[in-house]
This record gives structure tokens, sequence and C-alpha cells, in this order.
């Protein structure tokens, strides 16, 4: 019976951009995911009004074309070039405990 190795992840420079939030603040990273030859698209919240409250049927996000499909970057979200100039978003816990800045 084989049993799981521990392995370290190798030391990978990547780019990426963290989103705040807000159309204006989607421009620049939309703009750098197409201009590496990726797909995203800005969707804004829209809000419908039923009897007694708000539905929300669709969160403000930025759709980006991963090589697993289409995901979702919220506000907060930082948006990653991989290694193989894929890209893909990532949850600010996450990037914290995984990345730090190069400063050369």
């Amino acid at each position: 019976m084989t049993t799981p190795g521990k392995y370290r992840k190798m030391p990978v420079v990547i780019e990426a951009m963290q989103w705040r939030g807000g159309a204006e603040a989607a421009t620049p990273v939309i703009n750098w995911v197409l201009d590496g030859g990726g797909t995203a698209r800005y969707r804004e919240t829209v809000d419908l009004d039923t009897a007694a409250e708000q539905l929300r049927i669709q969160r403000e996000h930025i759709a980006i074309g991963t090589l697993e499909g289409t995901m979702t970057a919220v506000p907060g979200d930082w948006i990653i070039r991989g290694v193989k100039g894929e890209f893909y978003p990532c949850k600010p816990d996450i990037f914290v405990a995984t990345y730090e800045a190069v400063t050369k």
C-alpha cells in the first residue's frame, strides 16, 4: 500500500493584481487579462424588488476564463497570471498565505 508523501511548493514568481470592486477599478484588471491573451468581463449587481425584500440575482464580479472554465472574482480577490500565462482569481486569505512581494 502506498502512502502520501510530503511536498514543498517550488518558488515561482507570478504577476497579480487585486481588484477592490467597481467598474472603474475593474478596467485595468480586465485590460491586463485581455492583453495577456485571457478572457474577462465585468458584471454589475442587479437587484430586483420582490413583495417584501430585494432579491440579489447577481453580485458585482469579474468573470475570468480559466483552464478549468469560467471563474468569478469578487471585490477583494486577487487575479493571478500563472506560470503558463493562465489567469485565475484567488481569495485574499489564500493569496497572503501563499505569496509574498518580490522586491527585485
